[in-house]
This record gives structure tokens, C-alpha cells and sequence, in this order.
């Protein structure tokens, strides 16, 4: 698949609006894609209500209310709409880059891919070299690399045509092992995928949505990050993945970060087992 004029035309455009919850509310900066940020619709909110319904997660192991939990988030941060942008291929190669990096940086390294490359199989076929100096701005460009042409190289060996349209028709479970069947592909890419560029019901857990739901109770503290995804794809609402995981990124992100948590700052405090807040 070439990229030719779509990628200044209507694929720019997808990818934009698509692609711009992906490349991370920050992507406007790279010149590419990108989308408003969540607009902060009030202030910390712990009526007793919401302590309430949020739930006693502290109290005798119960487990507390995911619905509950995005009500307060929502209300903190806005509510974020799904756009699928039906490019399975662009998302493999968009979260291999997204790894250990901001999404500013992952965000410029695609868009110099789609300005420097006319399509996946010149990406596939590059000099080795000449790829890692074109993603370098995304950081560890020595292992993603490599780790982009082996997953290209995979996929154009099953799809010739780079169309995984297909996914999107698949039973769930099957599109998944499709996508974990390529190199390197584990259950946070192969769900970036379902969610992001096809709209099906998977729950990427990155870092961020890890952190904070240990920290709540929404899984135990030891899970394994592959653990974690069964668990919260069991809890939460097939329907809400998407939102559920885009506010507990962006909690992750601005208020419950993994080194100085802003635990007065947060709506969910009072309910968290694992908050301080200085009374």
C-alpha cells in the first residue's frame, strides 16, 4: 500500500482525527494529528455520593465501582469520544513507537515515517540505518527499528495488500490471536489495534491504566500486566472500554503519576486505599 497523495488528503485527515487520541492529546504539536485536549469541567468533586458510590474498596475487599470511578474522572477531565480510523497496520507501527516514550515524541518519529516513506513495504524494505535516524526523535529507535520491520514483514507475508480490514469481521478472540501471532506483539498492542483503529470491544493497559487501578483496588497489587488485562476486560463493561481507558490514562498522566501522585488534587481520593491526603 502506497501512501502517495491519501497521506496528505484524506488519510492525513483520518489520522488526525482518529489517530489523535492515540498520538496523545499533545500530538498538535508534532503539525500532524492531533485533537483538543479534555476540558476540565470543575474541580475536585467528593460529595458523599460520589464517595459512596465509588465504593468501599477498602472495606472487606470489595472491589470498587468502574462506572462510578469514570463518572469522576469524566467530570475532572471530560468525556472522551471514540473515534476508530481503521488503519490496523498504522496502529502496529504507532504503538511499537509509543513504547517508553511521551507521546510528543512517538507522535513527531510517525509523522516523519509518513513524510519520509511513499508506504508499508518501503518502511519494510528500508535500510536498517536509514529507519532508526527517521524514528530517532522517538526514543530507543536502535530496538524499535528493527522491531517495526519484522512486525511489517509479518503482516505483508499473511496480507500482501496491508488491508487488515478483515479484523474488524473476525470473532474477537480470533483477530486478537491473529494480532498476537506476529513478533512482539503482546496484549496491549494487539488491544491498541481492536480499540483504536477498528472500534472493537479490548482494554489496552498501558503503564498509566495499570498504576491507577492497582492503586484502586481494581486489581491486585501483584497482577501481572497480562493478568491485568483479563481482569479489567472482565470488569468493565465491553461498551466503556474506550472511555474507561482513555480517563484512567489521563488520570495516570496528570494527577496519579507514578512518582508524586497529586493525591489532593483527585477526585477519587477518599475512596483510594493507596492515597495521602494531608488533612
Amino acid at each position: 500500500m502506497a501512501f502517495g497523495v491519501e497521506r496528505v488528503g484524506q488519510r492525513r485527515q483520518n489520522l488526525r482525527q482518529g489517530l489523535g487520541a492515540r498520538l496523545g492529546r499533545s500530538a498538535a504539536a508534532a503539525g500532524q494529528v492531533g485533537e483538543p485536549d479534555f476540558v476540565c469541567g470543575h474541580g475536585v468533586n467528593r460529595s458523599g455520593r460520589e464517595r459512596s458510590a465509588i465504593g468501599a474498596c477498602q472495606n472487606g475487599g470489595v472491589s470498587p465501582d468502574p462506572d462510578a470511578i469514570m463518572a469522576a474522572l469524566g467530570g475532572l477531565y471530560g468525556e472522551p469520544e471514540a473515534r476508530p480510523h481503521g488503519d490496523a497496520v498504522a496502529e502496529l507501527v504507532l504503538t511499537v513507537l509509543s513504547q517508553n516514550t511521551s507521546d510528543r515524541n512517538s507522535g513527531r518519529a510517525f509523522v516523519q515515517l509518513m513524510r519520509r516513506y511513499p508506504g508499508w513495504d518501503a518502511i519494510a524494505e528500508a535500510p536498517l540505518e536509514e529507519l532508526v535516524a527517521t524514528i530517532q526523535t522517538g526514543g530507543l529507535a536502535q530496538q524499535k527499528a528493527p522491531r517495526i520491520q519484522r512486525i511489517l514483514e509479518a503482516v505483508r507475508a499473511r496480507a500482501p495488500d496491508w488491508n487488515l480490514a478483515f479484523l474488524a469481521e473476525e470473532p474477537l478472540e480470533e483477530a486478537r490471536a491473529w494480532l498476537r501471532g506476529l513478533p512482539g506483539v503482546g496484549p496491549k498492542t494487539a488491544a491498541c489495534v481492536l480499540l483504536f483503529a477498528l472500534g472493537r470491544p479490548a482494554l489496552p493497559v498501558d503503564t498509566h491504566v495499570e498504576r491507577v487501578a492497582k492503586r484502586l483496588g481494581l486489581v491486585p497489587p501483584k497482577t501481572t500486566a497480562e493478568q491485568a488485562h483479563e481482569r479489567l476486560e472482565a470488569l468493565v463493561p465491553p461498551e466503556r472500554y474506550y472511555r474507561f481507558h482513555m480517563l484512567l490514562i489521563k488520570h495516570g498522566r496528570r494527577t496519579c503519576g507514578a512518582r508524586s501522585p497529586r493525591c489532593e488534587a483527585c477526585p477519587l481520593a477518599e475512596a483510594c486505599p493507596a492515597a495521602v491526603v494531608s488533612g
